[in-house]
């Protein structure tokens, strides 16, 4: 087997892997894991080449990307309090904790060295995490959580990672210069990620097509993570704002075609670059195995210490920050999500998987110091790194399920009806809001008029039915069933003229553009 068919292998599995984990509710990124551990195993399986430098590049933009269109930039907004605790300080907590006793157990392991282990374990996966919150019909509130922290926490372990790097290589580390450092990678990172957001949402305004312009969207997350790279800055932090800027001013109301076509493509992009990336976590078990030769009690030993450390460091910080931020949201905040029960707490502290950019980094360490020595013990930090990230992922990813039925944590879905209502609401009085400043500009039939008010009564109903009054919901609910049949009856026959149009593209002398532009015609029919 190639490196080719490898790939196609994996995005194979991506594919089969979301019915599979549906079907047996386990998480498909944690099914991806199993079958790149499965395959790094078999002899005639090739070693991944990929450089270690464009594992984050390839990979992140996209996921980054495809995570953020889902959430809002008021959202992180209003949890900025928790995310702060999470995807910031707890980062630095898990770092300093893991950092202090690897530098305990491992015989001649630099503070350094151990601060760049402590930074690569200490990010949760932001894809995982989601991932797997979404397929379990959590609160939103925790997903809200969930994703806050994972799309944020690795620009804090990134950075992290190369000051202890730079350290370990140069034998020399300066508080100061390192939070410089940091300060200086966000703000390029928030200035890149602006221009960029700004710069395509006024390209997609010229290109006007809904494939240009989705296309587009797929190349912006790449040259925003480039361009800050380039400029010293933070690639995950400008993806992250280039991604909010987009979805909060780049989405025009009445583009319906651009939104669903997007919405389609990234759904498939999501899914294909997803499994692709936790396939190779699985595979790159190997490069543990090959650490390991001659040592596995020894190794075994020191990664099953740090992975205690980093699941229980997680608690011992949750417990605390859960408590302070429910005291700090009576007081002041009603916007912010945050876990209401103990129960919460402990489906959030099991959600902290690890994953890509953990992979990415500890596959990025050096392999000489400035001094051209060795990288102080780079096959222990590696062997750990990858227990740590095979104990996380699978194990709490294949357990996370089951937990989560034991403590009975579920969605609101009161709320969430209660939520839509209203929007239903404010939609059919934006509707009938319209239709009186049409007809103060326009003669329309009193018939006409009656007519469109009854229509944007049912904009609402239909999204809502409870909106409906109880003597006319039953009424509405025939009414429904009565367009759901007529809808039936004309997608038949819609269905059987698709037919017969295609029959025609391989008919003798049938123009095939001629074709396909009536099939599109059919196809926009049946949008309807």
């Amino acid at each position: 087997m190639d490196q080719l068919a490898l790939l196609f292998v994996l995005l194979l599995g991506a594919v089969i892997s979301v019915p599979v984990g549906d079907r047996f509710k386990v998480p498909a990124p944690v099914l991806m894991t199993l079958l790149g551990i499965v395959l790094a195993l078999l002899p005639f399986v090739p070693n991944v080449e990929i450089a270690p430098d464009l594992i984050l590049p390839l990979l992140l933009p996209p996921l980054l990307y495809a995570a953020v269109r889902r959430t809002s930039w008021r959202q992180f907004a209003a949890n900025r309090r928790p995310i702060f605790l999470l995807a910031v300080a707890l980062v630095f907590v898990t770092m300093a904790c893991v950092a202090a006793v690897a530098d305990a157990i491992v015989p001649g392991l630099p503070l350094a060295a151990a601060f760049a282990l402590g930074a690569l374990v200490a990010p949760p996966d932001p894809v995982a995490a989601t991932a797997v919150a979404g397929q379990l019909g959590l609160p939103r509130r925790l997903v809200s959580i969930l994703e806050g922290e994972g799309l944020f926490n690795d620009v804090t372990a990134i950075v992290l990672y190369h000051v202890a790097i730079a350290a370990a290589v140069s034998g020399t580390f300066s508080p100061w210069k390192a939070g410089l450092d940091l300060v200086l990678s966000a703000v390029v990172a928030v200035a890149v990620g602006l221009a960029l957001g700004w710069g395509a949402n006024k390209l997609m305004e010229i290109l006007g097509d809904a494939t240009l312009q989705v296309g587009l969207t797929l190349l912006v997350p790449y040259a925003s993570y480039v361009m800050a790279e380039e400029l010293h800055g933070s690639g995950v932090l400008a993806v992250l704002t280039t991604a909010l800027f987009l979805a909060e001013y780049g989405s025009d109301a009445d583009d319906v075609m651009t939104r669903l076509a997007g919405h389609t493509f990234w759904n498939i992009v999501d899914t294909l670059v997803t499994g692709v990336a936790f396939g190779l976590v699985g595979l790159e078990l190997h490069n543990a195995i090959r650490t390991a030769s001659g040592r596995w009690g020894e190794l075994l030993g020191w990664a099953a210490v740090v992975v205690v450390v980093v699941v229980f460091a997680r608690l011992l910080w949750l417990l605390p920050a859960t408590w302070l931020t429910k005291r700090l949201h009576a007081r002041r905040d009603y916007d912010e999500d945050i876990p209401v029960s103990w129960r919460e707490t402990v489906v959030m502290w099991w959600s902290g998987m690890r994953g890509v950019a953990s992979v990415a980094l500890v596959l990025a360490i050096p392999l000489e110091t400035d001094a051209g020595a060795p990288f102080p013990s780079r096959d222990e930090i590696i062997f750990i790194a990858f227990g740590v990230i095979m104990a996380t992922l699978v194990l709490q990813g294949l357990t996370l399920p089951w937990l989560v039925r034991l403590l009975g944590v579920k969605a609101d879905t009161d709320q969430e009806k209660e939520f839509a209502k209203e929007l239903a609401i404010r939609a059919a009085k934006a509707a009938k809001q319209r239709l009186r400043e049409i007809e103060g500009t326009e003669d329309l039939p009193e018939d006409l008029s009656e007519q469109m008010l009854r229509r944007a009564y049912d904009i609402g109903v239909r999204i809502s039915p409870e909106l409906a009054e109880d003597e006319r919901r039953e009424a509405y609910r025939e009414g429904a069933r009565r367009v759901k049949r007529v809808r039936r009856i004309q997608q038949e026959m819609l269905s059987a003229a698709r037919h017969e149009v295609l029959a025609a593209r391989s008919e003798p002398g049938a123009d095939p553009e001629v074709v396909d532009r009536v099939l599109r015609h059919l196809d926009v029919r049946s949008l309807r």
